[in-house]
């Protein structure tokens, strides 16, 4: 009979944590695969540098890493994991003595992580698209630039949004909904001028 992989892709976030906090390592490196991709480019999309998106996903980790608390009440591993980044970036910002921009107002410039285009032409028409999108990412408000990519690129459920940052859950959803609205709107206008 072959041995069952207990740390693959069938188990729990939760579950991969345990087993990782009792000393296996390659449950962390499924967490890691599973959610490195998303929130890199979380992380990348709210700050204005990719060094400090770096920096700032680096210390998630290590943060992870090195306390012994999990997810607490109803939270998953991905909202605590999230909200992980998010306090790391804010108090980066606050230990700079920068604006935090998911509380003001300002515009930040947006990236995105470039994808394998398997030809010029259709690296240029990615490249046009994903300009169009950051340019109306950043014309929306911080607040529901926050939730929208909390949605997009960590996959998290609008109570877990919430939750994550401490914002009632009707306003989330007002955020969320105001958000699309605007993106849709941006986004047609564009492509009639």
């Amino acid at each position: 009979m072959p041995a069952v992989n207990r740390s693959g892709p069938a188990s729990s976030d939760e579950t991969l944590l345990a087993r990782y906090r009792a000393g296996d390592s390659a449950a962390f490196e499924v967490l890691y695969q599973r959610h490195r991709q998303g929130l890199y480019r979380f992380l990348l999309s709210l700050c204005d540098k990719a060094e400090l998106a770096d920096e700032v996903y680096q210390d998630t980790w290590l943060s992870l890493i090195r306390t012994s608390s999990a997810p607490q009440g109803r939270a998953s591993f991905r909202t605590w994991l999230y909200q992980i980044a998010r306090n790391r970036l804010i108090d980066h910002w606050r230990k700079h003595g920068m604006r935090n921009p998911l509380h003001d107002s300002y515009d930040e410039q947006l990236h995105d992580l470039a994808d394998d285009a398997s030809g010029p032409e259709q690296h240029l028409s990615l490249s046009r698209e994903r300009q169009r999108i950051d340019a109306a990412l950043q014309d929306l408000p911080a607040d529901q630039r926050e939730v929208f990519l909390l949605r997009a690129h960590g996959e998290l459920e609008l109570p877990q949004i919430a939750s994550l940052t401490d914002t009632p859950l009707e306003t989330v959803k007002s955020r969320f909904r105001y958000a699309l609205k605007k993106l849709r709107r941006l986004l047609a206008e564009e492509v009639l001028t």
